[in-house]
């Protein structure tokens, strides 16, 4: 791509604006603004049209390819009316910054919130709830998916308009208000991106720019978008730009690179975000099926552990279908490598018959996210059950204790923290046949797991399109429990106290089983300190080492700390003791 064109409505400044709209299969393109102007752009080499015309910040726009199809601007900053309504020229530099020199927090004081903007009232929803997760210890806030959806309603991952913040949670000012607000209470706010797919509907690049999805390669949302052209690269690329200077963002997670073929592209990405930030603290993490260290050691920072997922899944929960079927026979071993060395798969066989991961015992624990519970591994079952409906509250004590007392970065889901027991469904607002489609081939999805092949079985899955579904899923922290919450909010007191300061330079040393359900696990500090975790989510009393003398016990659930003195480890325990060299 010459570098001369950047996707979208960019103001100029005067009240001039360069529109500029990739359509390699285009004659003609034309930009039609709210107020009745019509302007035809300007063909450039490469597939490019453009043209500087007179036209404010504010304005309504639309591009008409050929005078045959009127779309939106893929690249647009804002919509007015949702993905199928006109788009609109925003002017980022007149937000007023109240804390512009804000540098961003360190990797090792990371700790994640996953939240979805539309469950919780919106950006301006979020921002009055930042004061509460500030005081319960969170450091980092992780929004969904934010881009423009169909309808008033998604679930996060089938938008099509990347650099648009939906609407129905507010305007680009909104958004930046939140993210100011956070950085005021000394909060990170990071943002999930989908660059692999486009939703089902409002995308109509394909009819004229087919050249940015390629006709050899599938993904499990449709044709695989190449990235080998250089037009396709710098979309992205400049999406993810503009949410670190436009918005200030300190992360980006993003998703499912394992359906991104072209790691070139994944690095590059890496490498000019980083550039973006301009000095600031910025943290770059993976969804990634495939377990590619690789990409950890030189471009990405951090990747959702979802092997340590799996195995702790299995152990409360005792599921063993799916992908949990991988883990179901030695889950404490499993979970045990991932305390070790990172993934419990390495370039091992999988449920599919697919060879899975790359070694990563050479990887300090803060290059791996974990988690009990997030939006794929609730809002991908069937009812969206949460963990706690599913096992022993006193099991899931000690496993919420183990996740946020690991030297790994830990990751809440929203309402985890005071005992939500309402579901996270997958829900969406499609009209028509898309919505029949949708319904019906959300209830497919299923019939391979045992309890729904039975005939009819799966009608009674909640239909996405449902309004009722969005609702049922909306979390009520006024019915929570202060005890739960009380629990996280000294746990992570404990880890920001004393793991905190002492993370950078840490190494695992080991972790092994106990038995079947329980282990010991010890890392090697940055200050040559000694951190062991013992855990036990078996019914039975297990032996265990006793601790050294010099070691101090900062936490200890289950049992008495005589017990544990001992060498017993009681059911549904954790003792985490730490010892300085």
């Amino acid at each position: 791509m010459s570098q001369a064109f950047k996707a979208g409505a960019l103001p100029q400044g005067s009240g001039i604006t360069r529109f500029s709209l990739w359509a390699p299969d285009a004659r003609r393109v034309t930009v039609e603004l709210g107020n009745g102007g019509q302007y035809q752009l300007s063909k450039h080499a490469e597939g490019w049209f453009s043209e500087e015309l007179p036209c404010p910040a504010g304005t309504a726009y639309r591009f008409r390819i050929d005078q045959r199809l009127s779309v939106a601007d893929p690249a647009s900053r804002a919509q007015a009316g949702g993905v199928e309504g006109a788009s609109l020229v925003v002017d980022y530099t007149g937000y007023p910054w109240k804390h512009r020199e804000w540098r961003g927090r360190p990797r090792h004081e990371v700790v994640l919130y996953e939240a979805h903007a539309g469950l919780l009232g919106g950006f301006a929803g979020i921002q009055a709830k930042l004061p509460e997760l500030a005081r319960l210890g969170i450091t980092a806030i992780e929004l969904m998916p934010l881009n423009t959806f169909p309808g008033q309603r998604n679930w996060g991952y089938d938008g099509v308009l990347p650099y648009a913040p939906a609407d129905a949670y507010g305007g680009p000012d909104d958004l930046r208000r939140l993210i100011d607000s956070a950085h005021g209470l000394g909060l990170m706010v990071f943002i999930d991106v989908v660059y692999n797919h486009f939703g089902p509907q409002g995308n109509y690049l394909g009819q004229y720019a087919s050249a940015f999805f390629r006709d050899d390669l599938r993904t499990p949302w449709g044709t695989a978008i190449d990235f080998r052209r250089p037009a396709v690269r710098e979309f992205f690329i400049g999406n993810a730009e503009m949410w670190i200077r436009e918005y200030r963002v300190d992360g980006l997670r993003i998703d499912a690179v394992h359906a991104i073929p072209d790691k070139s592209f994944l690095r590059e990405l890496a490498e000019r975000a980083r550039t973006a930030a301009a000095g600031r603290h910025l943290h770059l993490v993976l969804e990634n099926e495939h377990n590619e260290a690789s990409l950890l050691r030189n471009a990405f920072d951090a990747q959702w552990n979802d092997d340590l997922h799996h195995a702790l899944h299995v152990l409360l929960s005792g599921e063993s279908e799916g992908y949990y079927s991988d883990f179901a026979a030695r889950p404490i071993e499993h979970l045990c490598r991932c305390l070790r060395e990172g993934f419990a798969f390495q370039g091992e066989t999988d449920y599919r018959g697919l060879t899975r991961g790359e070694p990563s015992g050479d990887l300090p624990p803060h290059a791996f996210v974990a988690f009990l519970q997030n939006h794929d591994q609730v809002g991908n079952r069937a009812f969206g059950e949460r963990l706690i409906t599913l096992c022993h509250p006193e099991q899931l004590r000690a496993a919420i204790a183990l996740v946020l007392l690991l030297p790994m970065v830990p990751m809440l889901f929203m309402g985890e923290e005071w005992g939500e027991r309402r579901p996270f469904l997958y829900f969406t607002d499609y009209q028509g046949e898309l919505a029949s489609a949708v319904t019906a081939g959300r209830r497919a999805e299923f019939i391979q797991f045992s309890r729904f092949r039975e005939p009819d079985a799966a009608q009674g899955i909640p239909d996405p399109n449902a309004e009722h579904t969005f609702d049922s899923s909306r979390p009520q922290p006024d019915q929570g429990d202060p005890q739960w919450r009380e629990h996280y909010r000294q746990l992570l007191e404990l880890r920001h106290r004393w793991l905190t300061p002492r993370l950078p330079g840490s190494r695992a040393v080991d972790a092994r089983p106990l038995g079947e359900r329980a282990l010991t696990a010890r890392w090697r500090l940055g200050d040559g300190s000694l951190w062991r975790i013992d855990l036990n989510l078996g019914e039975q009393d297990v032996n265990v080492e006793p601790p050294g003398e010099s070691a101090q016990l900062l936490f200890c659930s289950g049992q008495s700390a005589a017990h544990y003195r001992h060498g017993w480890l009681g059911p549904a325990g954790l003792v985490l003791s730490l010892e300085i060299s």
